[in-house]
């Protein structure tokens, strides 16, 4: 289904179980305000299928609730349960550490109209529900931090009570900020070694190529925005074009000439094993996480 007719379900659906005054109210509550929080709150605003008034989020912070709401427009309060009692799908982005204390209290307010979205690192499907009760329906997702500017790569998975239309929604909804997958819970953890700590391999790799611009004599300036806008060319033509990025590679790359050279170079500096191995030590990190 076309996101844009699963937000006006969903809209109309709430609109038509509320008075008048209630349909006034927040749909969508996040508890959390942080950065995270506020990126996603502004993607699902800026989509123009969720207003201001449809978003509340709750924080102890301050600083976190005035940023939120300059950021997005969006109201924010110190209540979870305000929260709860005035949204019916609830984003947890809170800290791990801290869940057992904020989701617990809440458990007694959980009605079917819940849905619980968690954005919390290592925090499993069944740890949720024992927090909120067994029969909550909860989706966990793995987002990273290219959700900052629109351009995150999401994975996501559902407890057994979620249903079809739920991860839709969801999967909907994510990609208002970007791209999402739905995959099994167990591969969460293959998610966040590749795309979850993805750009942080990305960002050294944009220095490092930037390094190479000034060590051949570009201005620093020059270089990091040559570098950067080739990785996010270079990104783009992979997903828009369908090709296999080895094609697309092969495509650009002519016999003695200058790319094969630096290919070679990288090849000898062991850059696609490095990379395979960034990908798995974030990923058995991930795994010892959660345990």
């Amino acid at each position: 289904m076309h996101a844009e007719g699963n937000f006006d379900t969903l809209c109309g659906i709430i609109r038509n179980s509320h008075t008048e005054s209630q349909c006034l109210m927040p749909t969508i509550g996040f508890l959390g305000a942080g950065k995270m929080a506020t990126a996603l709150a502004s993607g699902f605003i800026s989509s123009g299928r969720v207003s201001t008034k449809d978003v509340l989020a709750s924080d102890v912070v301050p600083a976190a609730c005035t940023s939120f709401t300059k950021a997005t427009g969006a109201s924010t309060t110190a209540d979870n349960q305000e929260v709860l009692a005035r949204s019916e799908i609830v984003f947890v982005a809170i800290k791990p550490q801290v869940a057992a204390a904020v989701l617990q209290p809440l458990a007694s307010h959980v009605t079917q109209r819940h849905l619980f979205v968690s954005i919390v690192a290592g925090l499993r499907l069944d740890r949720l529900q024992e927090y909120l009760g067994e029969t909550t329906r909860v989706i966990r997702v793995m987002p990273n931090t290219p959700a900052l500017v629109g351009a995150a790569a999401s994975g996501f998975a559902r407890s057994s009570t979620a249903t079809n239309a739920d991860a839709q929604l969801v999967q909907d909804m994510l990609n208002t900020v970007g791209l999402s997958i739905e995959v099994p819970e167990h591969l969460l953890d293959a998610v966040t070694g590749l795309s979850g700590s993805g750009p942080a391999y990305v960002f050294q790799i944009i220095e490092a190529l930037s390094d190479g611009g000034v060590r051949v004599g570009l201005p620093r300036q020059a270089a990091t925005q040559l570098a950067a806008q080739t990785l996010l060319g270079a990104a783009k033509m992979v997903l828009e074009t369908g090709e296999h990025p080895g094609s697309l590679k092969d495509a650009v790359t002519s016999p003695g000439g200058t790319t094969i050279a630096g290919l070679h170079a990288l090849e000898r500096g062991g850059l696609r094993a490095t990379l395979m191995d960034a990908v798995e030590a974030a990923t058995e990190r991930s795994i010892e996480l959660g345990r």
